[in-house]
């Protein structure tokens, strides 16, 4: 299928911005059983459908010359959860329809609401914006919909999850019953369902995400590591990618704060996004990245819908989404366009299983693999730097001069090792990540200071993912020890055994008692007591109580009346 059947406008405006042939979602719209009916539409991010109901919009907004006719009341209205999602589609529609001579209105919060006042006033066909502020105008008198041909909810599902149910209901209650409704949601929960049922009319469902769910020009990674050690892996990625653009989502404003600030002491160019920033903060920080001037960007969920960010090439999990759909919507803001991207999940040690389950739901492919260490980032280091070095360059005479100067007091050796020097200077330091099997071997016999120890017992092993780089921090958190007070760590199928110096063991006891209980990772959750003996005498132990009864033993006592003897 090709646009040719479109108005001419509105395929010249596609022509200019380089599109050939439509995406499975704009062609699902445009054929002959979708026109003019209420839609309900499944799509993967970035998957062109802004594009998609732009196209599906035309026939009730442009007249027989193709053109929009100047209206005083706006004749569509996209509502979107978020403002950069609404300032998104805004963009896509002022060029799709430009050539058509639409006006189109933006009000999203944030903005001057004065100013989005008084362009409506001036008259606008088309009408872009958020669920609160258009309830806001639709009350102060200042949007009128009394003439609306057509109504899109851009991520409905989004929309109610953000709780603005009440919002959308107001203003399509406001819009007459015989317009159009086109209905966008990833997901159809009960909610999506009832919304529809109620203002749409022989709604066609149309569906293009496939039976592999995930994104197909995204490359799933995971990672494991331990909970104090997310930053410095997060650290290492960044190293390891050097990526033009990168995305690292945060679950909290003040996470997003803190991590933002830890990059940027380490040099990296780093700006932030969340709920906390204006309009005017967050047009910034994103023009930043656009422009080069910033490389990485830290955000909260808020910027998992609305953002395109051309050359967005990493999207880093640091801290893990709430569901599958979250993942797909963080992922989805790179391998866009037919570029590909790579999303990296960080997982803490004790939430492995978790993040498994909820890749097999997802249909997620994911490769797992190690954080990156300082000998993986130095390697691609060198290779970046001898691809740059050696990429052929046009070089001015001013250049050859000072060149020559150079060669006339330094020998080419020590020339080339300055300017690596001066180019390893300008990047960040890889950090050290804790790693049993760099420690050097234990010598013959105990170390010193453990010819006396306790042994401590944890009811998770190697079948929970135990691993001594997550062990060795945990109990230095939960135990207020270090980790030169830890011995050996033998770890079995469903336990994990190790060893404390006699001195200390009473004071790792007591702080494990008052860190006992759940906690964010469930940490606190995990049982850690001390065993008599050695290890092997409390495996003994544990095998004899978990034994079960001999058939000679006596039946346990039968609380209750005692049965009545005699005749029956």
């Amino acid at each position: 299928m090709t646009f040719d059947t479109l108005p001419p406008l509105l395929g010249e405006a596609l022509a200019a911005r380089g599109y050939a042939s439509p995406t499975p979602v704009q062609a699902a719209v445009l054929e002959a059983d979708a026109e003019g009916r209420d839609l309900i539409v499944s799509a993967q991010t970035g998957s062109g459908k802004t594009v998609a109901f732009g196209l599906a919009i035309a026939p009730q907004l442009l007249d027989a010359n193709g053109t929009l006719p100047y209206t005083l009341k706006p004749q569509a209205l996209v509502i979107a959860p978020t403002r950069e999602l609404a300032l998104q589609v805004s963009r896509e529609l002022i060029w799709l329809y430009g050539k058509a001579g639409a006006r189109i209105a933006t009000c999203v919060g944030g903005m001057d609401p004065s100013k989005e006042r008084r362009n409506l006033s001036h008259g606008a066909q088309i009408v872009v914006g958020t669920p609160g502020r258009l309830r806001d105008h639709l009350e102060r008198g200042a949007l009128d919909l009394s003439e609306l041909k057509v109504a899109v909810l851009d991520e409905a599902d989004e929309m109610l999850d953000m709780g603005f149910r009440e919002d959308l209901e107001e203003i399509l209650d406001a819009t007459p019953q015989e317009r159009r409704t086109l209905l966008f949601s990833a997901t159809m929960p009960k909610p999506i369902v009832a919304l529809a049922k109620r203002y749409q009319r022989d709604a066609l469902r149309i569906s293009t995400i496939g039976e592999d769910r995930g994104h197909g020009d995204i490359t799933y990674q995971a990672m494991t590591v331990a909970p104090a050690e997310i930053e410095h892996a997060v650290v290492n990625l960044l190293r390891l990618h050097e990526a033009d653009s990168a995305l690292l989502f945060c679950a909290t404003r003040d996470n997003v704060r803190r991590l933002q600030s830890s990059l940027t002491e380490r040099g990296f160019n780093a700006v932030a996004l969340s709920g906390e920033h204006s309009q005017s903060e967050r047009n910034h920080a994103l023009q930043a990245l656009r422009d080069g001037r910033a490389r990485i960007l830290v955000a909260t969920d808020v910027a998992a819908r609305g953002i395109d960010l051309p050359k967005l090439s990493l999207v880093v999990h640091v801290e893990l989404p709430r569901d599958a759909e979250t993942l797909q919507h963080r992922s989805g803001r790179t391998g866009r366009a037919g570029k590909k991207g790579i999303a990296v999940l960080v997982v803490p040690y004790p939430r492995r299983r978790r993040v498994e389950a909820v890749l097999r739901g997802a249909r997620i492919e994911t490769q797992w693999i190690t954080p990156p260490t300082p000998e993986d980032i130095a390697k691609a280091d060198r290779e970046r730097m001898m691809a740059a070095l050696l990429a052929p360059v046009e070089i001015e005479d001013e250049d050859r001069e000072l060149a020559r100067q150079l060669l006339a007091q330094k020998t080419p050796e020590e020339i080339a090792a300055a300017l690596v020097r001066t180019h390893r200077a300008k990047l960040p330091a890889a950090e050290e990540l804790s790693d049993a099997s760099t420690r050097p071997p234990r010598p013959e016999g105990p170390r010193p200071g453990f010819e006396d120890t306790v042994w401590f017992h944890m009811d998770v092993g190697r079948r929970h993912n135990a691993d001594p780089r997550w062990i060795l921090p945990l109990l230095c958190r939960r135990g207020h020890i270090s980790r030169n007070e830890i011995g050996a760590i033998r770890i079995a199928a469903n336990e994990t055994m190790f060893e404390v110096p006699r001195a200390v063991a009473a004071r790792f006891a007591a702080a494990l008692k008052r860190t006992a209980g759940g906690d964010g990772d469930g940490e606190g959750d995990i049982r850690i007591e001390p065993v008599r003996g050695t290890p092997r005498e409390a495996a003994r132990q544990n095998k004899r109580a978990d034994a079960p009864p001999a058939r000679h033993q006596p039946k346990p006592y039968r609380k209750g009346p005692k049965p009545r003897r005699g005749r029956a």
